[in-house]
């Protein structure tokens, strides 16, 4: 089969991050200074998909680098309820591949009528999100042809950690942000085909995380969902026990994305709880007693550690699709720019 976009655009990802953080690096440290300058009580996010999926990594990266809360506003507030918040002394981020979506767009404008200082992180520069912004930055992620996004949500969260690292002047994230083209590119070789047996014909599964984690197996889910016409549902490794664990059956599919953080350890165990279960766990530890081990990169960070695993699982996810007789490039029902209301 001729190479899909999607598959094209994986690989592209080491050089599409290097081409930001070289390309970028003074408006990324001015973004970071602003930040400083302001001081803002708190953030918050507007934005839908995989740039919301992006967004939810930075939320736990703020709260763990910098100490603010950070929370997610619906985008309806304005465009369908027309409200307009108090948001002085907050920054808002908000992120969209394309820039286009007239609710992120008002809701943006929102917050800075409402006394924000606004961020956008958009792959579109010039667009109306990017003109509704106090701080513009380009991801710079270069033609992204396939529906399911790729290389805009690693670019995404790789602006927004370095912004992140000026602001916190934290030297040792900026350096594992800088150290990313290289790890990613050894990221795009690890081979999680050890799944594709089980994951064939399954008609549903779940993809744990915990903290930055559950960010990107949100990310993984909806890969699933839009690329193989699976059910699949992101859950919190704590989370899964308080209730979801009940559907957990003998070969129940559970991918289990663990980072090298402080939550490595318990979201290890779940998996190994799941697993004395019956359930048909892989989980991206080497802590692993019962739980298949998949493959990871170690970055030198935490926060780049848990970013990483996204790679390997979009190769996966790619030949996945294929292998149930999907075309990844054309997912049912799905269109490349969604602009809801």
């Amino acid at each position: 089969m001729t190479t899909t976009h999607m598959r094209q655009e994986i690989n592209e990802i080491p050089e599409a991050i290097a081409r930001l953080l070289q390309g970028s690096a003074a408006v990324l440290a001015e973004a970071g200074k602003a930040l400083a300058k302001a001081d803002p009580a708190f953030v918050a996010t507007i934005a839908r998909g995989s740039s919301d999926h992006a967004s939810l990594f930075l939320k736990y990266a703020t709260e763990l680098v910098a100490g603010r809360a950070v929370a997610s506003l619906g985008p309806s507030l304005a465009s369908i309820y027309g409200k307009r918040l108090r948001l002085d002394h907050a920054a808002v981020f908000a992120v969209s591949q394309s820039g286009r979506s007239p609710d992120i767009v008002s809701m943006l404008e929102g917050a800075t009528q409402g006394g924000a200082l606004t961020l956008t992180l958009t792959n579109a520069a010039g667009s109306p999100l990017w003109n509704a912004a106090d701080i513009k930055i380009d991801i710079a992620a270069g033609p992204e042809l396939a529906v399911a996004a790729t290389k805009s949500y690693v670019s995404s969260a790789v602006a927004g950690l370095a912004v992140l690292a000026h602001w916190a002047e934290d030297a040792s994230l900026l350096a594992a942000v800088n150290g990313l083209p290289e790890h990613l590119s050894k990221a795009l070789a690890l081979d999680w085909d050890v799944m594709v047996p089980v994951l064939e014909q399954a008609g549903s599964l779940y993809v744990l995380g915990r903290g930055p984690s559950l960010a990107i197996a949100s990310e993984a889910a909806l890969k699933f969902k839009e690329t193989s016409d699976m059910h699949a549902e992101a859950y919190s490794s704590a989370e899964v026990m308080h209730g979801p664990v009940a559907l957990v059956s003998p070969g129940f599919p559970v991918l289990v994305l663990a980072a090298r953080d402080a939550a490595e350890r318990s979201v290890v165990d779940a998996a190994d709880a799941l697993a004395a279960k019956g359930a048909s766990v892989f989980v991206t530890s080497s802590l692993a007693q019962r739980a298949h081990r998949l493959p990871f990169i170690e970055t030198g960070h935490p926060l780049t550690d848990a970013l990483a695993l996204i790679v390997p699982f979009y190769g996966f996810a790619e030949a996945l699709s294929r292998r149930r007789g999907f075309n990844p490039d054309q997912p049912v029902a799905l269109k490349k720019v969604t602009e809801t209301q």
